[in-house]
């Protein structure tokens, strides 16, 4: 569930190139889901990673995830940490 999420939000992906040369990726919808570096490859990984974390701060604060539904408790998130 989570992998097909993170492949179809990745396909969703936005990258440009900017003045420093360097490649900035983000995935509209998902704030604070971005990456800045120095190739396109490294971008990318940088944007799963970023996807990633973002998706693991949602779920154990019990937010709600665009598009994703899940059903866990906070006291469920801390008992099996």
């Amino acid at each position: 569930m989570l992998s097909e999420y993170i492949a179809k939000k990745l396909k969703e992906a936005i990258y440009e190139i900017l003045k420093d040369g360097t490649y900035f990726g983000k995935i509209p919808g998902l704030k604070g889901v971005w990456a800045n570096t120095k190739n396109l490859e490294d971008c990318r990984e940088e944007l799963r990673s970023a996807l990633e974390d973002w998706l693991l701060f949602k779920i154990k604060d019990g937010d709600s995830i665009p598009e994703l539904k899940i059903e866990v408790s906070r006291k469920q998130a801390v008992r099996h940490a």
